[in-house]
């Protein structure tokens, strides 16, 4: 599949000098992806359930749900250990091993356990819908 077409002129100035093209393999950007849900349970005990993309990280829908107590404050890449999350076993389990870096970094966050992983690292799959993901009682924040 082929589309181009001319953007919209405004007072006599096109827009855009160029055409706007998708090609076929551009379309599934479009598609609509799977919706996962996410139990996290807080340092005191309170569980908020919340929905996000399949694709999407544990630190994403997280700020996209505005939970606080996951910081996230190298935005994403691996760099702090202020995502870090506790994971149930068999969830733990089916995930690739973590990366080096990602354990460097562990390494460097309090309350660490066996199963635990940092949330920027670990990207929603369909077939995780309800799994339950501990936020530690300690955690390190790099905004204080």
């Amino acid at each position: 599949m082929f589309v181009a077409r001319r953007l919209p002129q405004f007072m006599g100035f096109r827009l855009c000098p160029t055409f706007t093209r998708t090609f076929h393999s551009s379309v599934a950007l479009f598609q609509e992806r799977p919706k996962v849900k996410v139990q996290f349970v807080l340092p005191d005990g309170e569980e908020i359930a919340v929905e996000g993309d399949e694709g999407q990280s544990l630190l994403d829908i997280a700020q996209d749900n505005d939970i606080d107590e996951i910081e996230g404050a190298c935005e994403g890449t691996c760099c702090c250990s202020t995502c870090h999350v506790i994971l149930e076993q068999a969830l733990y389990d089916s995930l690739p091993a973590p990366q080096e870096e990602e354990l460097d970094m562990l390494d460097l966050a309090p309350s660490l356990t066996d199963t635990s992983r940092l949330g920027c690292q670990v990207l929603l799959k369909k077939e995780m819908d309800g799994m339950k993901v501990v936020l530690p009682e300690e955690s390190f924040s790099q905004l204080d």
